[in-house]
């Protein structure tokens, strides 16, 4: 409605009017700035994790060469050494005068993983994205400059000792930063709400039990890692080169294949082991041999056991819990079997990419290949998880009441039965009547006029037959 011009201004309202302007001002303003804002945080997003991971692997990579014994460090020596360096740790196989080396240390994978993980959480909350949509254009952005850089620096390296396939430098620090970004964004980026929105709460549950079972595998691993380690510390310290620097830099190397070591162990408690070139175990199979000189290997039992098959109780255990904290998500026992087959579907998954990733060529010589035996661990371990979990969850959870089903020949109805009970109390009733009533009811049976008797009433009482 247009304002009456008539009428005097009031001040309260031209200060309104004032305020709304200012504000507009204001908006226009703030329309502007997010563009710079957002070319900046996109910037740091991506560039953040680059410089940040490959200046810390050259950082290790100058502590290493200085501690080693009779090494020349140079500082454009230790930048160039770090750039097959940045390749490795994002999963990239590399060759080393000809021989391939792709069995490569999770350790400073998973550390990359950490810092795209961080900006990625970072930028999505300054920039306040909200949608899933906002999130995958930041996740795009992260993984294709990783993958550029990759690209870049296989091109790099071409001439060198060490190189690199560049498609290979490409996809790999992609898909490790694009899995990184994703976890980063789930939360800030409203991910995990459009998927609690679209999946219905069994398979929600599903996931993290899913969740759970992994992390508990990787844990018993490693528990059964630091037994290994701890009854053979005589043969640790044996495996350790002479001279400081070389005992630091091996026990370095033995750290940053720690999360490998742990998916063996895991593998071994599968019942599937591992493989080292000829060397295999598992609680079911050994064959011994020659190992590399890493004291981590030292864990590494000499002869076979025959206990090793009580090991087979804790990936069991883990099935089990798993079904139990599934068996109260639904009424229905059959979408419990349906969490539960989400949560080995992520079992699988989980263990296919890092039986994948712990393993690979290590050169020519006797230990070559390293293997997980991932494909098999992924089955043996959906096995091991989905079982138990399916009879727990069904078991362990409320159940329909069971119907009856029609058959052919319908059941015969059930008897009446008669209550007996209730006859002695209306004989008593009728014994405690007062006995005047009984006269009342006498006397009006009197006063009623008599029917006269007919002729089938006479038949009735003689018994005999009457014809007309």
């Amino acid at each position: 409605m247009a304002p009456d011009l008539d009428e005097p201004a009031q001040p309260g309202a031209l200060s309104h009017e004032l305020a709304e302007a200012a504000a507009s001002d204001t908006a226009g303003l703030r329309a502007e700035a997010p563009t710079l804002t957002r070319i900046r945080v996109l910037a740091l997003a991506t560039l953040g994790p680059l410089l940040t991971g490959y200046l810390a692997l050259a950082a290790l990579l100058a502590l290493v060469t200085a501690i080693a014994t009779n090494a020349h460090v140079t500082t454009a020596g230790v930048l160039d050494a770090a750039l097959p360096v940045w390749l490795a740790a994002h999963q990239v196989p590399v060759r080393i005068s000809g021989l391939e080396l792709g069995v490569l240390p999770l350790l400073p994978t998973i550390g990359l993983a950490a810092l795209t993980a961080k900006a990625a959480s970072s930028a999505a909350a300054r920039l306040d994205l909200q949608r899933p949509a906002q999130a995958a254009k930041l996740i795009a952005i992260i993984a294709a400059a990783h993958g550029m850089a990759g690209m870049v620096v296989a091109a790099l390296s071409a001439h060198g000792d060490v190189t690199a396939d560049p498609l290979s430098a490409l996809y790999y620090p992609a898909l490790v930063s694009a899995l990184a970004a994703t976890a980063g964004v789930a939360r800030r980026g409203g991910v995990l709400a459009a998927i609690g929105r679209r999946a219905d709460q069994v398979a929600v549950a599903g996931l993290r039990a899913g969740a759970l079972a992994v992390v508990l595998l990787l844990a018993a691993g490693g528990a059964l890692l630091t037994f290994g380690l701890l009854t053979s510390i005589a043969a640790t310290r044996d495996m350790l080169p002479a001279g400081a620097g070389n005992a630091i830099g091996m026990l370095l190397l033995s750290i940053g294949y720690l999360p490998n070591a742990m998916v063996a162990a895991t593998g071994f408690l599968a019942g599937l082991g591992f493989s080292i070139g000829s060397v295999a175990m598992s609680p079911l199979e050994f064959d011994g041999g020659p190992i590399p000189a890493v004291p981590l290997l030292a864990a590494l039992p000499e002869h076979e056991a025959v206990w090793w098959p009580v090991l087979f109780v804790v990936p069991l255990a883990v099935g089990v819990l798993v079904g139990w904290r599934l068996r109260f998500v639904d009424d229905d026992p059959l979408a419990r079997l349906r969490g539960v087959a989400v949560a080995a579907g992520v079992v699988a998954m989980a263990f296919v990419v890092l039986g994948g990733s712990a393993g690979g060529h290590l050169g020519r010589g006797p230990f070559d290949p390293v293997s997980m035996r991932a494909a098999a661990l992924s089955i043996a371990l959906v096995l091991w998880t989905a079982v138990p979990a399916a009879v727990a969850a069904w078991f362990g959870g409320p159940r329909p009441a069971a119907q009856r089903l029609p058959g052919l020949i319908d059941d015969e109805p059930e008897p009446v039965v008669v209550d007996q009970e209730a006859e002695p109390e209306d004989r008593q009733e009728d014994a405690d009547e007062e006995p005047g009533e009984e006269e009342d009811e006498a006397e009006e049976a009197d006063d009623e006029p008599d029917e006269l008797p007919g002729p089938r009433d006479a038949v009735e009482k003689s018994g005999e037959v009457v014809r007309d």
